[in-house]
């Protein structure tokens, strides 16, 4: 199995698969719109308008399996992330990270990328995967990792 064979759906509801994104360099992140990192999507969206010319995308998931900090509907979200903070990558709809009930995809990415003494539980929103242009998991990121701190991972997977 590799990154590409993950079904998703978008904010909108409509099944996909991570083969639309083969070829680019990902940050797979999970999201939230009330979190104390929820200012990260500002750094988000630049990145994203920095490097999308050069084959980059972001795909966040909002999750509210921390504190309850996302607990809008999928309108909501759009309409929160769009309207405070122009965000115009890909979002899709709310998943669990973490658990019985964790998405199959951040199950993949946890394995693949552990986190600080090989944990591969998602301590808090705002945990971000870089992917690279063959699929392969290559970096986590803690949710304090702003995300002008990526820059140069990005250009290296470029």
């Amino acid at each position: 199995m590799t990154i590409y064979d993950f079904r998703v759906r978008t904010l909108r509801g409509e099944e996909t698969t991570l083969a639309e994104y083969r070829g680019k360099v990902l940050l797979i992140v999970n999201v939230a719109s009330k979190c104390g990192f929820t200012p990260q999507y500002k750094g988000l969206q630049a990145l994203y308008e920095k490097y999308r010319g050069q084959g980059f995308e972001i795909l966040g998931f909002p999750c509210n399996q921390f504190a309850g900090q996302e607990p809008g509907t999928s309108e909501e979200i759009a309409q929160f992330c769009e309207l405070n903070f122009g965000v115009t990558f890909p979002l899709f709809e709310k998943i669990a990270v973490n658990g019985k009930k964790a998405d199959p995809l951040f199950v993949y990415l946890k394995e693949k990328a552990p986190g600080l003494l090989g944990s591969t539980a998602i301590k808090w929103n705002f945990t971000k995967f870089l992917v690279d242009r063959h699929g392969t998991v290559v970096k986590r990121f803690a949710p304090a990792d702003p995300p002008e701190a990526l820059q140069e991972d990005i250009e290296r997977l470029l």
